[in-house]
């Protein structure tokens, strides 16, 4: 290291310190009651184990029977979760001021009643993988769909997320979905409601924001937003109804924009490509970019 550099140092420390003490939000230094996002993508990595035994394993667990494979990768993903659950329900005005003690058993709870939906979860993923299937004729088998496919990977994250998110679980389901959203380039909220069969086809830059509503049976491809009309309202449209319903058996295709809390998009409907929608779509109607 220079001399120069050696010199300019101390005053950079100090003047970085200073601005420390100016009492703004990021100045904010507790480490240690702060989720860790590191530990909770290694939960979603190890729930996916769990949810796909014979896909993914970890050289960490070697065991000679499923059951104990399975009984080691719970116990280990139920303590992580809840010791990241119990840092932030400190979010949770109802838990900001309470002891620990308090704090701990909410988070037992939590992380058991997650767990407990497993098996279903379980059952509505296959028939997101079936989905996958059926609509790409490139597929050659599901095992394709699991192990590659980044619209299957996001669909795979957000029904992990939006369980912990119905539990009121702050900050995890959002970093979960974050996570997948840097990887797969497609951005689904914890909080949209998807039905079974969901597909995505090849996926990047896909959209779907908090408050929408997804049906059974539908196909969405690259480039698609289901998105607000405006947030120009910020915080004061928090809990409203902002992103459209779309209905079952809808095929929305790539670069269409789907907005605002009261659109519906009818049952067997088609979106065309680039179609711009502000207003509901009657059930079976084909919509193009002209119409």
């Amino acid at each position: 290291m220079s001399l120069y550099i050696e010199n300019e140092l101390g005053g950079i420390v100090k003047s970085i310190m200073d601005n420390y003490a100016d009492d703004k939000f990021i100045d904010k230094t507790d480490i240690f009651n702060q989720p860790d996002k590191t530990a909770i993508i290694d939960i979603l990595y190890k729930l996916q184990e769990i949810v796909f035994p014979g896909f993914f394993k970890s050289e960490t667990y070697k065991s000679y029977t499923l059951q104990a494979m399975v009984s080691m990768l719970v116990e280990d993903v139920m303590y992580r979760l809840i010791k990241q659950i119990a840092i932030v329900l400190r979010y949770n005005d109802k838990f900001a001021e309470a002891d620990k003690e308090t704090v701990n058993i909410e988070a037992e709870r939590l992380a058991v009643a997650f767990f407990r939906e497993m098996p279903r979860l379980r059952e509505v993923i296959e028939t997101d993988v079936q989905a996958g299937f059926d609509g790409d004729p490139a597929a050659y088998n599901r095992e394709e769909i699991v192990v590659t496919y980044p619209g299957f990977y996001a669909i795979f994250v957000n029904r992990i997320a939006h369980e912990l998110y119905k539990l009121e679980i702050p900050l995890i389901p959002r970093i979960m979905t974050e996570h997948a959203h840097s990887i797969t380039g497609i951005d689904i909220h914890p909080g949209a409601v998807i039905g079974e069969y969901f597909c995505i086809d090849h996926g990047t830059g896909i959209v779907i924001g908090e408050t929408t509503e997804i049906g059974n049976n539908v196909k969405i491809y690259q480039g698609v937003t289901l998105g607000a009309l405006s947030t120009r309202g910020g915080q004061k449209l928090r809990n409203k109804k902002r992103h459209p319903t779309i209905e079952d058996n809808v095929t929305i295709y790539s670069g269409a924009s789907i907005l605002g809390g009261q659109t519906i998009i009818g049952k067997n409907a088609t979106v065309g490509g680039n179609a711009f929608i502000t207003k509901s779509v009657l059930a079976g109607a084909l919509v193009r970019r002209n119409d």
